[in-house]
């Protein structure tokens, strides 16, 4: 090998070079084979460990999402009855009036603002088709 040959480095055109992700810009072409996690999920596949190889910005690089390759991308881990059911204590912590009502919704309440439902928190009459009624716990044991 003549020293011509040793000088020569394989340079990737998308790398900045000092460490950092390539950044994209919005609507920029030249990123097939990269997604986002969203796209991804939309794929039925996850990053599956894999760190970001660029970054996507948008809005004057205000707002940015990370990419990941899609052939080093895992399929989705399946829905178990164990995460479902966690997944549905979550929501019906964040869908239950803590209040006299005990009514659990279908949207999120404003728990963190007003630590009720509005019926409970100024009178404001609740529609009857956005919420159920839990039965009422039985403290008699």
């Amino acid at each position: 090998m003549d020293d011509q040959e040793q000088d020569l480095v394989d340079v990737d055109p998308h790398d900045p070079g000092d460490g950092s992700l390539p950044v994209l810009r919005w609507r920029q072409a030249g990123y097939t084979n990269l997604a986002t996690r969203r796209q991804l999920r939309a794929m039925g596949l996850r990053p599956g460990g894999q760190e970001p190889v660029a970054r996507i910005e948008c809005r004057g690089g205000r707002r940015f999402a990370w990419l990941y390759r899609i052939d080093l991308a895992k399929p989705k881990l399946p829905m178990t009855l164990a995460k479902e059911a966690a997944l549905d204590r979550a929501m019906a912590a964040r869908q239950t009036c803590p209040g006299p009502c005990r009514r659990r919704y279908f949207h999120a309440l404003p728990l963190k603002t007003l630590g009720t439902c509005l019926e409970c928190h100024d009178g404001t009459p609740a529609d009857p088709t956005t919420y159920v009624t839990l039965p009422a716990r039985d403290l008699a044991a």
